[in-house]
């Protein structure tokens, strides 16, 4: 008896790897996991008492979503996102925007086929490629870390079922340009594949940069899947709900992984996430006042670094660092935990192999907690690179 060979090839995840070296090491200030600091909306909370007013709520209901959570973000895609639903295209309720990546994966391939995932990657989608028996073909982008087209058309084959694109970027913080999702876009209909575009942190941007969705571009709707989330934005990483727009030749597929996954999402959730739609983008656009202030001093202080390069970052809330040390990422990450009780996720959990790169997160805690503990890696750094 032996467990699965595939799931040995999977990585595994960093996060609960770091937590339990930041729970092995009491007082540390956590960079790490990338969360806000704040929860739903008040409206949003009061929305719990109309589900529990109805005994019903606590039977299973539709695999898609409840109606009213549907309507809801049918109305957002449409108003803030310029993509309507059309004949092309449907709505499906996932629970978080990692089971909305699953789905995708499962509903689009077979085992051998290929996803183009540009590096550095989101780890979960890289695991879930895995996870389906697939190759993740990992495709470098540039010192800033945007997408280099000529680099995703020269490793696309037969076996090609996707090209995932990240915006803005988790774990980078990069925002793609319009013109350049545009161009991803346009290529994978001209190839017959799909455009995988998570949209997870599309409000959090900074210093004139814009979010763009590339499903509202016209006749985008039969090849493009779009993913979405409340877990950022809204302050609700632990209520599971996020959303996927995918091509209606898709559904019947997406229909039977989500039915037997999870049969559907978690009613109280979907709940909660109608109130908080009802809300609106006027709720986490008043919290990224707040965050924009934390990001502007959390840079000043990596700027009294040496050695260490921060790419631009004009969206997510991280800084992904590329320290010139040849010692390993992880090993550094392990060192600053272990000496300067502060945590960061290493670059290799996101495919860069070459190099030390950290992934830090500013969003998760107070202003004083994040530049308390920016401190402490600043000084952590410097010991490392003084070797």
């Amino acid at each position: 008896m032996h467990e699965s060979l595939r799931l040995r090839a999977v990585q595994t995840p960093i996060i609960p790897v770091i937590a339990d070296l930041i729970r092995a090491t009491p007082g540390t200030i956590s960079l790490g996991q990338g969360v806000v600091n704040y929860g739903p909306p008040p409206a949003a909370l009061e929305q719990l008492a109309l589900f529990l007013a109805e005994p019903a709520n606590h039977k299973y209901q539709p695999v898609a979503g409840i109606p009213a959570l549907v309507r809801a973000i049918e109305t957002k895609l449409a108003t803030e996102n310029g993509l309507r639903l059309d004949g092309e295209n449907r709505v499906l309720v996932t629970a978080g925007g990692n089971n909305a990546f699953l789905t995708a994966v499962l509903a689009i391939t077979d085992p051998g086929d290929e996803i183009i995932l540009p590096t550095p990657y989101y780890f979960n989608h890289e695991m879930a490629v895995t996870m389906a028996n697939c190759r993740p073909v990992l495709v470098p982008t540039d010192e800033n870390y945007q997408l280099d087209l000529a680099a995703i058309r020269a490793v696309l084959t037969s076996r090609t079922r996707a090209v995932v694109t990240v915006s803005p970027n988790n774990p980078s913080g990069a925002v793609y340009p319009a013109a350049v999702l545009r161009e991803v876009n346009e290529l994978c209909a001209a190839r017959g594949i799909f455009h995988v575009h998570d949209e997870a942190y599309e409000y959090f941007t900074y210093d004139g940069a814009t979010h763009f969705s590339p499903g509202s571009l016209a006749g985008s709707g039969a090849h493009t899947i779009s993913l979405f989330s409340l877990s950022k934005a809204y302050g609700a990483a632990s209520w599971r709900i996020g959303w996927m727009v995918l091509p209606a030749q898709l559904e019947a597929a997406a229909l039977k992984i989500q039915d037997t996954l999870i049969i559907c999402p978690p009613v109280i959730s979907q709940f909660m996430a109608v109130g908080a739609l009802r809300v609106g983008r006027a709720y986490p656009r008043e919290k990224l006042r707040a965050l924009a202030e934390t990001r502007i001093a959390a840079r000043r202080a990596l700027a009294e670094l040496e050695g260490c390069v921060v790419p631009r970052a004009d969206g997510a809330f991280y800084f992904l660092l590329r320290v010139a040390t040849e010692r390993p990422a992880m090993e550094v990450a392990e060192r600053l935990i272990r000496e300067h009780r502060v945590a960061v996720i290493p670059g290799s959990a996101f495919g860069l192999t070459e190099g030390c790169h950290l992934r830090v997160a500013y969003a998760a805690l107070p202003q004083d907690a994040v530049l308390e503990g920016f401190g402490r890696l600043v000084v952590g750094l410097k010991e490392v690179l003084r070797g």
